[in-house]
């Protein structure tokens, strides 16, 4: 842990200054256990007179003329992985979500922020299941309205949690051979909304570079009030750096204990330039983790560094 608090520290002290969460969810290998991951929003953030949410007057009608010409299918969620696709939200790293949800809504008062990149330095540090649940989680919200996309053209994960075919999708509609409404899947849940992966391609930087993504995002952000991307991770791959050229903002996730601490620095360099807005340390031990009753605002960086101290 020393290593990754190090290397976070370091970001920090390059321009990244933080308010930590409550601990957050587990990632996708382990929800079942609800490993607790923490939070870092970035605060040093101009505000500004607009929330970033889609205020547009028609903005509703929008939404449901979109939702017209696109296919209603039949989702099956994986309830290892999806903790929002039913009654019963009281599971274990449901309220993390909240919090989380809570924190990306203070930057947005800040800072237009809508379109959102969820990406991690490596494979497996949790970022499609925190994807995933964010996306949800903000659709319970009163009148949000939530496009989530899975960015990963390669080796698309994103519509086996949610119990959807994977083609066609955004890799298809990229190469010209489906169109932005045959991609966008709509299912039980009202205003929520997915793009998967499509068929797996070898060219998938080319496709994300071709300006049709670009396009695509600036059609579909008059419908919705947040578009998440899960991306492929930053290091091994160049697409989510260029994805991020077309977002908001950048969510960056890192495993505690796996990711080492001087890729996790690389990886948050890589968005140099970029609004990088947070990062989700995903994997910390929740009895090592400070409970929800105790966080506050004011004090959070203070326990965040007495916290790594300890271990």
């Amino acid at each position: 842990m020393s290593r990754i608090y190090d290397a976070l520290k370091k970001a920090e002290e390059d321009g990244v200054t933080g308010l930590t969460s409550q601990p957050e969810p587990a990632s996708l290998d382990t929800a079942r256990h609800a490993d607790r991951v923490d939070v870092q929003i970035e605060a040093s953030v101009p505000r500004l007179d607009q929330t970033g949410r889609n205020e547009s007057a028609n903005g509703a009608g929008t939404l449901r003329a979109f939702a017209e010409q696109c296919p209603q299918t039949d989702w099956a969620p994986d309830p290892a992985t999806v903790l929002f696709y039913g009654e019963e939200f009281r599971t274990p790293g449901s309220e993390e979500f909240r919090t989380l949800r809570s924190r990306l809504d203070l930057v947005r008062e800040r800072q237009s922020l809508q379109t959102l990149l969820v990406t991690s330095a490596l494979p497996g540090e949790g970022k499609t299941f925190v994807a995933a649940n964010l996306a949800q989680v903000i659709v319970w919200q009163r009148e949000r309205h939530v496009l989530l996309i899975d960015g990963d053209l390669r080796a698309s994960r994103l519509h086996r949690a949610l119990g959807v075919n994977a083609s066609p999708g955004l890799s298809d509609y990229l190469s010209g051979d489906a169109s932005e409404f045959a991609i966008v899947k709509r299912g039980p849940l009202e205003n929520f909304f997915f793009i998967p992966g499509g068929t797996p391609a070898a060219n998938a930087s080319e496709l994300i570079a071709n300006g049709r993504l670009r396009t695509l995002l600036r059609r579909l952000a008059v419908a919705f009030d947040w578009i998440i991307v899960d991306s492929p991770p930053v290091i091994p791959l160049a697409d989510a750096r260029l994805i991020a050229e077309f977002c908001d903002g950048v969510l960056l996730v890192v495993k505690n204990g796996e990711t080492p601490g001087d890729l996790a620095q690389v990886a948050y360099r890589e968005f140099r330039g970029k609004p990088f807005v947070g990062i989700v340390l995903n994997g910390v031990d929740p009895e090592a983790s400070y409970g929800y009753e105790y966080y506050h605002y004011g004090d959070a960086e203070q326990k965040l560094r007495s916290k790594a101290g300890k271990r």
